[in-house]
């Protein structure tokens, strides 16, 4: 028990015979241990050099203990602080090991980007680098590259990259979106909305995603800003497997051949007029009113009105279950 204070078992046993006495000699103490005296002797003489007994003056051969509080406690102490150095060198080890295995991780499969400036330029090089397919999540209120001054995006059309572009509702409520989406679709971008967005994404080849990391507002200071590259990882497989989810139930945008959005397309069942097949169009992808009724050119009354009678049609209490029943019924 007392071998981290620097004591063998023998020698702790003989301590203790000690203290139980003023002062023994190794004959005494051997009688009471069973060890022989000679023993008894050496292991004196090694609590005598441990600090933990001294000879008797007026007694050759006769040994007294030294207190426990005066030999033992300051020993152990110093065990104790030598165990937290310990302690603290082998954890500092331990975080370093960490840090590094979890740089070696992140740098195969995430890098991250800082500032504004610097994603701007990875989402160029992206669409630069781009062969296939570039699948986009546009939430409102860009954080690095403004709709307009994407012109990669023409130059991938012209290679034939398709782009596959989710809006939410959100979006349009940003000044000149509408024209922007139009542009796009015209150049060939296929695109849908859904109500909300989890997050902005731009994925290319299904090979590499970017990713900002800020919240769902604006970033304050655009130099503040951090974003995600993700290459080819179980987390990049879940990005697209997202972006499919959405895909899947997100109502597509078309545009008018007066290059508004909404409309219907000419092989459609006729089962709606074309203006309300517009107005569906364009209450899916989440305008106001006010901006259908801008559209349409006419009262933000009427719009109201027929979105009323086309509930009544479809036999729906809410704009959203409209929506699922117009996608359900080819009315779009």
């Amino acid at each position: 028990m007392l071998e981290t204070v620097g004591l063998t078992a023998a020698e702790g046993e003989v301590y203790r015979l000690l203290l139980g006495t003023e002062s023994a000699s190794a004959e005494e103490v051997s009688g009471r241990c069973g060890l022989d005296a000679a023993a008894v002797r050496r292991l004196l003489l090694a609590l005598e050099a441990k600090g933990l007994a001294y000879p008797v003056e007026d007694s050759p051969g006769w040994f007294a203990a030294i207190p426990p509080e005066v030999a033992l406690v300051p020993r152990l102490q110093r065990h104790s602080e030598d165990l937290d150095r310990t302690r603290a060198a082998v954890f500092e080890m331990v975080q370093a090991y960490q840090r590094g295995a979890r740089a070696r991780v992140s740098g195969e499969a995430i890098e991250i980007i800082s500032g504004a400036a610097a994603l701007r330029q990875r989402l160029r090089q992206l669409q630069d680098n781009t062969r296939h397919e570039m699948t986009w999540f546009c939430k409102a209120s860009y954080v690095a590259m403004s709709p307009e001054s994407n012109q990669e995006q023409f130059a991938a059309h012209a290679r034939g990259v398709l782009y596959r572009v989710l809006y939410e509702q959100a979006y349009f409520d940003d000044p000149g979106s509408v024209d922007n989406v139009v542009r796009g679709v015209h150049a060939g971008e296929v695109a849908r909305a859904v109500p909300r967005l989890p997050l902005r994404m731009a994925v290319s080849d299904r090979s590499v995603a970017v990713l900002p990391l800020a919240s769902s507002g604006a970033p304050g200071n655009p130099k503040e800003l951090k974003a995600a590259l993700v290459r080819e990882s179980s987390l990049l497989e879940a990005l697209i497997d997202l972006f499919e989810r959405y895909w899947e139930v997100g109502a597509p945008l078309r545009v008018t051949e007066e290059g508004r959005i909404g409309g219907a397309d000419p092989e459609d069942a006729a089962s709606l007029a074309a203006e309300d097949r517009h107005l569906l169009s364009l209450m899916v992808a989440g305008l106001t009113d006010g901006a259908i009724a801008g559209q349409l050119r006419v009262s933000k009354r009427t719009v109201q009105r027929r979105i009323q009678g086309l509930m009544s049609l479809a036999g729906v209490a809410t704009r959203m279950q409209l929506g699922w029943h117009a996608a359900r019924r080819n009315w779009l």
